[in-house]
């Protein structure tokens, strides 16, 4: 955070300008809690807990199997797992022995993984036995550099009650056979010394982790994030979020260590927001940690998610916006006691003042929004946590030691005045080392300002009169209508206030004389009738006329990526 970024009257109390200390490796963290605070319950999974001293046990016969097995320093072991119990003592396994961790989306299709695994020239993969997931890596570490395969099921991690009726009842996840090559994770880990063997740590340059994004819009890239990049934005939001008892101003304190508070980890541990808000937050901060494998669980669908909220007192839940209005519009909200939760932060996509509004008043909870992304570990903006200084719409302020320009948009080289739009540059600890093996990309992302190395984002967007971020769009989605700039996302809010509208998506169309145009596809709510013209003349009363869809086609379903982004490639396809 550079002076000219500073304003005083919104920068919240106790906050500082900048955070030192990150300069460590990152399984440093769970070591500390095991030390501090050995006793506390790290995560919950049906009703089973683990301590953080039992979890940093399992890290270090973790990284102990992995050396045994020829890992060495540097080397890439994936994890291709859902949010299970064992997902943390593997993550900071695998750094112990001095290797990058790969996470991989557990929902992959073979041809999918298989490219994650050859581009990462990963050595070893953790799978979770299950007949879909355990299959699946199978096929896809034919052809690659993978000598190890970890099978992990989850008995070991239930209550013995649970583990006696669900053996005897079939309702345990496994897979049908299992290649006698493999390894099985609780057989190994129980073999393994319980101690961290010796690896030296560069923080600064050594990789911990391999992120692969641009999956929505082109080849996936393996975005390299090293220890401290990781432990930084950890430790700046720590610093960033107050917690008071009714958030109504910014006299409130960080969030308190020793499981005084209680993480729902219904964000999946293999993308950016709930590995660092969730599994690493939750480790710095010794708190509990639920582990929600399937958010959707239960009858109707979110009934599960719901049931932990209450049962487990949960007082802090980084989700997206799709979740806050799955509980908002869940027929049995209103029946569970949701009052513990305390903060709310959400991201990857625009969240709407009504659904901020409505779910606060459900809940007593505070929404704040932030931004950020895969390559910056990945928050690097967020709204002050209380009310008063909290602005929505917006995404908030640059964090701590966070420096944003906004560059034009054509070859991001001039600054803009401060509240034009353009391209938004950032530098800061959090911000990846590349592209793993990726030398062209990364000279086409990074520019050097002022002696400093800045990312650029490919978002869209504009600082207002108080520093405070708005987003605009991807720049890649920006249609250009008659010489002028539409951005999708505005368009797409306006159809959102349209009772009837579900979800939208808008994109750019050429008719046959090369014009672009403006298109919309639209979701719509159960039993609704409204038509195509009822849309149009809605849009028009929000937005001027040459931001309006021209063309709308009405869909049963929106694509969405896996943290429930509606995905333009795919409709534009």
């Amino acid at each position: 955070m550079t002076d000219e970024h500073i304003h005083d009257h919104v920068w919240p109390e106790g906050v500082p300008f900048e955070v030192r200390g990150y300069d460590k490796a990152l399984f440093s963290i769970l070591d500390d809690s095991a030390r501090e605070y050995p006793d506390a319950v790290y995560t919950i999974f049906n009703g089973a807990v683990r301590t953080f001293s039992q979890v940093r046990d399992t890290a270090d016969r973790v990284a102990n199997f992995l050396v045994s097995r020829g890992i060495r320093p540097g080397d890439r072991i994936a994890a291709f797992l859902p949010n299970i119990p064992q997902y943390p003592a593997i993550f900071f396994g695998i750094l112990k022995a001095g290797a990058v961790c790969v996470t991989c989306n557990p929902m992959y299709k073979s041809n999918e993984l298989n490219f994650q695994l050859k581009d990462s020239g990963a050595r070893a993969v953790f799978v979770m036995d299950h007949e879909l997931f355990y299959t699946t890596a199978c096929e896809a570490v034919v052809g690659t550099d993978v000598e190890t395969v970890v099978i992990c099921n989850i008995k070991s991690s239930l209550p013995p009650v649970k583990r006696f009726l669900g053996s005897i009842l079939g309702k345990i996840p496994r897979a049908k056979k299992h290649s006698p090559d493999h390894f099985m994770f609780d057989r190994e880990v129980k073999k393994a010394r319980p101690e961290s063997p010796p690896v030296s740590i560069n923080p600064l340059e050594d990789n911990a982790l391999i992120l692969y994004t641009g999956g929505t819009t082109g080849v996936p890239k393996g975005a390299c994030l090293t220890h401290a990049n990781l432990l930084s934005d950890v430790m700046i939001l720590h610093e960033w979020i107050r917690l008071g008892k009714d958030n109504q101003d910014n006299q409130a304190e960080k969030i308190e260590k020793g499981g005084l508070h209680t993480f729902l980890g219904v964000l999946p541990w293999y993308h950016a927001f709930g590995l660092t808000l969730c599994m690493l937050l939750s480790c710095f901060t010794a708190s509990r940690l639920v582990c929600v494998p399937d958010p959707r669980a239960g009858k109707p669908p979110f009934t599960d998610m719901l049931k932990f909220i209450e049962k487990y007192r949960v007082t802090i839940m980084v989700a997206v916006p799709t979740i806050f209005s799955a509980i908002l519009n869940h027929p049995l909200a209103k029946r569970f006691d949701l009052s513990s939760l305390m903060a709310c932060g959400s991201g990857a996509f625009a969240i709407t003042a009504d659904v901020v509004r409505q779910f606060e008043e459900l809940t007593g909870a505070i929404i704040f929004e932030g931004y950020g992304l895969t390559e910056t570990s990945p928050v690097i903006t967020a709204n002050p946590t209380n009310r008063a200084q909290r602005k929505v719409g917006t995404v908030g302020l640059c964090l701590p030691g966070v420096e944003i320009k906004i560059l034009d948009i054509k070859v991001a080289l001039q600054e803009m005045p401060q509240g034009k739009n353009g391209e938004i540059a950032v530098c800061g600890p959090q911000v990846m080392s590349g592209y793993w093996n990726k030398p062209d990309e990364n000279d086409l992302v990074f520019r050097e300002i002022d002696g400093k190395k800045f990312f650029l984002t490919g978002d869209i967007g504009y600082l207002d009169d108080d520093g405070y971020v708005v987003i605009a769009d991807r720049k890649k989605d920006m249609i250009l209508v008659g010489g002028f700039n539409v951005y999708p996302a505005e368009v797409e809010d306006a159809l959102l206030q349209h009772p009837d509208v579900a979800m939208a998506a808008v994109i750019g169309v050429t008719d046959s004389q090369k014009i672009e145009t403006v298109k919309a596809f639209i979701q719509l709510k159960a039993d609704s009738d409204v038509s195509e013209d009822d849309i149009k003349m809605f849009c028009k009363s929000k937005i001027v006329g040459y931001k309006c869809p021209k063309e709308i086609e009405f869909r049963e379903k929106l694509p969405v990526s896996v943290i429930g982004k509606v995905l333009r490639r795919e409709l534009r396809e």
